[in-house]
């Protein structure tokens, strides 16, 4: 459908176009703004992670390189025989303190906190070495004492904290809390508490993990604190469930407070319905009011006051079920894709394949818009149709909308394009949007 709210792609990271050039280490693998929208951080597989800062001008704002740093390097368990990816899962930004600023990054096992800050480089412009400093001074009275002068600001990023050692499972998710003094790891079957302040001690607050792993029906997919109340956080499984905890009520939250699940119907019940009812990513609207949820074919919004069923449930690329034997053959099934909510928790988003990713406005369904991150989509082409014949579908060359989900023909979508990785400006409709190597920048 033709775009009315006039989403535009504005910027491009990355100068890769073809999959083939792409090494496996400048794929992205996590986006995240700052609580400002100021700062845009990506990580990729290769265990960096980059900084962009926004400028403001006359034509009007944009992101720029700001700074890159190497996170987490490749390790390898000598205990287990395992070796470890540098790859980072998730970056999650403290609010900035004292003109730094600061992150949490993970990869499968380690997190790290990281401060950013600029730093002034001071060089020697006077010493005691004459002719060119090949030779000492004659006598005492040459001496001089040396001088320093500023020579250049330089972006210092510097790990403060590792937190190490504390999960058995790959970590999926990390979440600050509304206290700023604490977060929270998650992997398989376990959530851990940790102060910010002390590395070598955290608490398990979900433990999920059964006596005998053969009765292991369950792992956790996501979680997430509440974004106000400091006592609440969520987490999300495999088996489509949604767990909201309180930790007032105990030290060990394996009792929930709330559970959000929509029950399966019977009549549609398949091989494939366990594996596409995962919940692959969970988030609070800014209020804390809703919870976004995504799951291989579906977005769901559930009120927090409202257990029984979700407000609204959207269908994101349902003209892929008849191929889901081929994508469990190939294992693109298994795809988590995420969700993002607006800042007014008007609107949500998510991804899809061929880079193609939704808009949804969450208060009327007539307004959702559909776009594609990918350089080339942003001249109007044609494409060959089912039937053989030719029509224009993509975007027009000024980046608006021109994407209906009548004109895609699944047959001819290329399922190694996708949109896994995305972030929303927390007080803008500006979205940042990680396409294999590329990051794309659109505004509304």
């Amino acid at each position: 459908m033709e775009s009315e709210r006039g989403w535009k792609f504005t910027q491009c990271f990355g100068d890769k176009a073809d999959l083939e050039d792409v090494t496996e280490a400048d794929i992205i693998s996590t986006v995240e703004f700052d609580h400002t929208g100021d700062y845009l951080a990506t990580g990729d597989k290769g265990g960096r992670v980059v900084l962009f800062e926004r400028n403001d001008n006359k034509q009007g704002c944009e992101y720029k390189f700001y700074t890159e740093f190497q996170s987490h390097e490749p390790e390898f368990d000598y205990l287990k025989s395992l070796e470890i990816e540098e790859k980072i899962n998730r970056i999650k930004w403290l609010k900035p303190n004292n003109n730094s600023l600061y992150m949490l990054t993970t990869n499968d096992k380690t997190i790290k906190l990281w401060k950013v800050c600029e730093k002034a480089l001071k060089l020697v412009t006077e010493n005691n070495l004459l002719d060119g400093g090949r030779a000492p001074p004659p006598d005492i009275s040459h001496l001089r004492l040396p001088k320093l002068v500023p020579h250049e600001n330089i972006i210092a990023a510097i790990p403060r904290k590792i937190y190490a050692n504390a999960h058995a499972y790959h970590i999926n998710s990390i979440s600050v809390n509304s206290d700023q003094e604490t977060y929270l790891s998650a992997d398989d079957l376990r959530i851990n508490l940790w102060n910010l302040g002390i590395n070598n001690q955290s608490f398990n607050i979900v433990d999920i993990k059964p006596a005998n792993m053969e009765d292991l029906t369950e792992v956790i997919t996501a979680a997430e604190f509440h974004p106000s109340s400091c006592n609440y956080f969520m987490y999300s499984s495999s088996k489509g469930t949604i767990k909201l905890c309180d930790m007032r009520d105990s030290a060990l939250c394996d009792q929930h407070a709330k559970q959000f699940e929509e029950p399966e119907d019977p009549s549609s019940k398949n091989f494939f319905s366990e594996i596409i009812s995962s919940v692959s990513d969970v988030r609070f609207s800014s209020d804390g009011r809703y919870i976004l949820s995504r799951d291989y074919l579906t977005l769901r919004l559930w009120d927090i006051n409202m257990e029984k069923q979700p407000v609204r449930t959207i269908t994101v690329h349902d003209y892929l079920k008849p191929k889901l034997c081929d994508l469990y053959e190939n294992d693109c099934i298994f795809d988590k894709f995420e969700c993002n909510i607006s800042g007014d928790g008007k609107h949500a988003m998510t991804g899809s394949y061929n880079n193609y990713f939704s808009i949804y406005d969450l208060e009327d369904s007539g307004n959702d818009v559909m776009l594609q991150a990918d350089k080339n989509a942003f001249r109007a082409k044609r494409v060959q149709g089912p039937n053989g014949s030719k029509s224009k579908v993509g975007i027009p060359r000024n980046g608006r909308s021109g994407l209906r989900k009548e004109d895609i023909d699944p047959e001819a979508i290329d399922f190694n394009r996708k949109i896994l990785h995305s972030s929303w400006h927390p007080r803008e409709n500006t979205l940042a949007v990680a396409a294999t190597n590329n990051l794309f920048i659109f505004t509304d």
